[in-house]
């Protein structure tokens, strides 16, 4: 029987997160409010006992400790401060704060502390490429067009914004695995809109120099990687980058996967967030597709991205029936 946790686990679908969502005002709030964001983290634990809690917060915080404005309109995503030219770099600190991200890191001890011993904990962070898309874009964008066009016109300057967040982003996963993380992964949700050269520079190349400075402090540190929509390129990814799992979206072909990822690694993955909401006998054939597809080797169960906000407590309930039930 895999291990199972879920992307987002700790959200909208479930009421009493909403209602801790309520109590703390702003979505900020919540994320650096120590107590609340423990609350949160632990309350899918409770419901569903997953073999994992991951830290609630989000990975636009590191540019929000970078000094750039970062909010979250109720209905309508993050908002930040565009960077629209190498001027806009004079707005951004040269390293992370820490003592912004200091509520993160007590999360991670109040949540510790809590946890059962047998339960892992995980932090993480957004990959450089995915973050700058949003620091460029001011919001979340259909195909990152922004990010793109800054890099193809200046690519000096889109590398400069590349390695301030890698140290950033390295510094952050060090420190929560110093708070008390047992692993953390690395999000690079917009890595499947790169043509394939611009994959290796701003995806592979960063997400590999993060691994090798959280190695550098943390030797034993264990490290998912996670490049939403890498397709073939995820076997590259995979032997470059040095992550101890690779993280598989709904999308990936699952005998691609299995022949070319988890002969080398353990995956993580890949169910369709889509078919959790519909659930019914669509989910019991793409959960039972799933553990057939990686029953060979070291897997995690896991949906190939976020749960949704409208996602039926039930259909998740029925998931977890399934797979632990094991394989079929």
């Amino acid at each position: 029987m895999p291990p199972v946790w879920l992307m987002r686990q700790a959200g909208r679908y479930l009421p009493e997160y909403r209602v801790v969502r309520e109590k703390a005002g702003g979505f900020l709030d919540l994320v650096f409010t120590p107590e609340l964001a423990a609350e949160v983290t632990l309350q899918p634990l409770r419901r569903f006992g997953f073999d994992a809690a991951i830290l609630f917060s989000d990975i636009l915080v590191v540019p929000h400790a970078l000094g750039q404005r970062v909010g979250f309109a109720v209905g309508e995503g993050p908002q930040l401060d565009p960077i629209t030219d190498r001027r806009d770099f004079e707005r951004l600190a040269g390293e992370v704060d820490h003592d912004v991200l200091a509520p993160v890191y007590e999360t991670i001890a109040i949540v510790k502390d809590q946890l059962d011993p047998g339960v892992t904990l995980l932090g993480f962070c957004g990959a450089p490429w995915t973050v700058a898309s949003y620091m460029i874009a001011g919001h979340g964008t259909p195909d990152q067009a922004p990010a793109r066009l800054f890099a193809y016109r200046d690519r000096a300057a889109f590398g400069v914004l590349i390695d301030v967040l890698v140290d950033a982003s390295a510094a952050y996963l060090v420190r929560q695995l110093q708070a008390g993380a047992d692993a953390v992964q690395i999000f690079d949700t917009w890595a499947g809109v790169l043509p394939i050269e611009e994959f290796g520079q701003w995806c592979i190349e960063p997400t590999q120099r993060i691994v090798a400075q959280v190695r550098a402090a943390m030797p034993q540190a264990k490290i998912i990687g996670f490049p939403r929509g890498a397709g073939t390129s995820l076997s590259r990814y995979a032997a470059e980058t040095a992550v101890d799992a690779v993280g598989l979206d709904w999308m990936i072909d699952r005998a691609f996967a299995r022949d070319h990822i988890q002969s080398r690694l353990p995956v993580q993955g890949n169910l369709d967030p889509l078919v959790l909401v519909a659930g019914g006998a669509a989910l019991d054939r793409a959960v039972d597709a799933v553990l057939e597809a990686f029953a060979g080797g070291p897997f995690i169960f896991n949906l190939g991205h976020g749960i949704l906000p409208e996602t039926p407590i039930a259909h998740v309930e029925r998931m977890l029936e399934r797979v632990r039930r094991g394989t079929p």
